[in-house]
This record gives structure tokens, sequence and C-alpha cells, in this order.
């Protein structure tokens, strides 16, 4: 399949399966509330999607390595569906909390495998874009599903969730007919690999990058979880308010991951843009410190989003280029480190602001720095490795 038909039409997938997710967002905690939900449990409730994702998205990836990324992505998003609708039906807290975790289990299988499909698709000089591309679908889908979701529960409660659930519908008919199979069947005939652990792209070099993520996912999450009570302490921000500023922050990062990050990789190398990335995270995170208005948050949170957000893409493009143990097994387990960030850093940040309201972005900001730091250490083993090599 050309590259040039199969990366719009990815877009569009990922675009609508992340609509989908976001589209529920702002109706569950209050929906969960109705069913019966107290704070701890509705802390439970959106903690245990995460943890399935972390658990489950190396076996996507690694199985979508064996059998092939249509299959994987059809079934993750046909589950995507299937938690969506069981949500709209549920009358008990049981019922929210089982389609949450058949949600993680089966949807972790999306990401992992749409930067495998990416993967398979590009040259690696141009695997920096596709990874924006899709970075910047999912970016998108988070601004437009949220607002969708908050307008129709204004309806009813678990409307969202059935609209959520006939879109994931949709999407799965798109990649049915529309989407082609990137890998090559096995042939029968051909010797099959030894087998090989979940954990096997977890080795040498490329360990240093996953540990990277997990830094920069868990810096962000505790951004998300604190943001809204910190805007609301220094600047007297609102919800509505909040919404438009994220809503910014997320146009501003899909543009840049979608238009720029290709251009960048390709043009300077996917190190040079990890590292000004997180430069770009540590000055957002130390500007935030000085919010004091509707404008400062929005420029401020916007400067940090755009940094955060060309990182993800790069690291995914540098993994699959050095990884030995398949596209789908390497994303697998980057978006399993992804989602152990976005477990700890929401209590994280919660706790740190419970001391001093600005600490979770010194926080951010040090552990920025420490990604960076890794990164260095990445850049000199990988060096280290070619010296040995020749």
């Amino acid at each position: 399949m050309e590259t040039k038909r199969a990366l719009p039409i990815l877009f569009l997938v990922m675009f609508l399966v992340m609509i989908g997710f976001g589209i529920i967002i702002p109706v569950l905690p209050f929906y969960a509330e109705e069913i019966g939900a107290n704070p701890t449990q509705l802390g439970l409730l959106m903690a245990v999607y995460s943890l399935m994702q972390l658990i489950f998205a190396p076996f996507w990836g690694k199985l979508s390595d064996r059998i092939g990324r249509k299959p994987i992505m059809m079934m993750g998003i046909a589950g995507l569906a299937l938690s969506f609708f069981m949500q709209a039906m549920a009358t008990e807290l049981w019922m929210l909390f089982a389609a949450r975790i058949i949600g993680g289990i089966l949807s972790s299988a999306n990401m992992p495998t749409a930067m495998a499909y990416v993967a398979d698709i590009t040259t690696p000089e141009n695997r920096g874009k596709g990874m924006g591309i899709i970075g910047a679908a999912t970016g998108l889908g988070f601004v437009f599903g949220p607002a969708i979701g908050g307008v129709f529960s204004k309806t009813s409660m678990n409307l969202p969730f059935y609209i959520a659930g006939f879109s994931s519908l949709i999407t799965l008919v798109l990649v049915f007919f529309l989407l082609k199979e990137s890998i090559q069947k096995r042939a029968e005939n051909t010797p099959r690999e030894k087998k090989q652990s979940l954990w096997a792209a977890f080795s040498g070099t490329a360990s240093v990058l996953y540990l990277l993520q997990l830094l920069i996912s868990l810096s962000l999450s505790g951004l998300e979880a604190t943001f809204a009570y910190f805007a609301a302490e220094k600047a007297n921000l609102n919800a509505v308010s909040l919404g438009y500023i994220f809503m910014i922050m997320g146009f501003a990062s899909a543009i840049v991951q979608g238009g720029l990050v290709g251009k960048l990789t390709k043009k300077y190398g996917e190190g040079i843009v990890i590292q000004g990335g997180i430069i770009v995270s540590v000055i957002g995170f130390a500007l935030i410190l000085l919010v004091d208005s509707f404008t400062t948050a929005a420029i401020f949170l916007t400067i940090f989003g755009i940094g955060n957000g060309v990182i993800r893409p790069s690291v995914s493009s540098l993994l699959t280029k050095t990884s030995t143990s398949g596209h789908g097994s390497a994303t697998g387990l980057l978006s399993s480190f992804d989602s152990l960030g976005r477990i700890v850093g929401p209590p994280l940040g919660g706790w740190l602001f419970s001391l001093a309201i600005g600490l979770p972005y010194v926080a951010g900001a040090i552990i920025s720095v420490l990604a960076f730091i890794l990164y260095q250490v990445y850049r000199s083993r990988s060096k280290a490795a070619v010296v040995e090599t020749n």
C-alpha cells in the first residue's frame, strides 16, 4: 500500500478512535457519580483502564508482528465500541468497572499497532513524519471529543457513550474496507522465529528510550491532573476557560506534530528533536509557575504542549529504527511505559500539589531534566555500540 494513500487513512482512523475516547472524558466522572461512585472509586475507575493498557499493550504489539496489523487494530476498535456500549447501559458500578477493564484490555491494541503500521510503510528518513501524523490525529481527537461529549451530555448522561460506540463502529468499517495490511504474511514453509518474551524489546541501548518516555509521560500526567486547581487558584479560571486553554494547546501541538516533526527529524534527526522538545518542556514548566491570567495560561501551556508533543513521535520513530524485536513489540512496550507514567503521575502530582501548589511543575521540570540526561546516556551508549561493531 502506497504511503501517500495509507497515512491519510490511518490519520482518519486514529482521529476517529481518539474522538470516541475523548467524548466520554468530561462525562465519565459525573456518570459514575450518578451510579453511585465515590471519589476513591472514581479514581480506581480511571486507573484500571490505564493498568490494563500497561499490561496488555506489549502483548497486542507482539501479536501484530505475527498475524498482521489490520486484524489486531480491528480487534482493538471493536473492543472500544463494546466498552462504550457497556458503559452506556451500565446501571451498577461493577458494570462500569467491567466495561473499563474490557475496554482497557482490547483498546490497548490501537496505539502500538498504529505506530507499528507507520513503521512498516515509511522509510527511515520519513518515519518521524508518519509518527507525527499519528500524534496529530491523537491530539485533534482529544480537542474535538470532549467538546462533543460535553454538548450531548446535556441531553442525557449516557448519550455520549452511545455516540462514542457508534463512532467506533464506523471506524471499524473504515478500517475493514480502506486499510490494507502493511506486513506480508509468513509463508507456510518459512522457518518460524524462536519465541521471544514480551519484554524482548527492552534490551540493550533501546531500554533507555523506554525509561525516557516513562519520565515524559509521568511529568505530563502530573500536570494534567493538577493544572485545573492551579489555574483556579492563580488566575481564577473556571472549567469553561480551561476547556478553551486545553483546546488551544491541543491545536498547537497537533499542528507541530503533523507539520513540523517530519521536517525536523528528516533534517536534524530524532535525537535533536527529542532534546529540543525536552528543553522547551522544561521552559514551559517554569513559565506555568508565572500564570496569572487566561492569556498567560494559554500561552505558557501551549509552549509546554509543543515541546512535549514532539517527543513521543520522535522516540517512536527512533525505536522502530533501532529495535530488532519487531515494530509491534517495540511500540507495544513503549505504550506500556507511557501507561505506567499515566498511572503514577496523577496521584504523585496530586500529592505534590497538596504540599505546595507549584510543586508539581517544579517536579515536572526536574523530571524532564532527568529525561534529558537519560538521552545523553542513550547517545553515548549508541556511539559505543557503533564503535564496537566497527
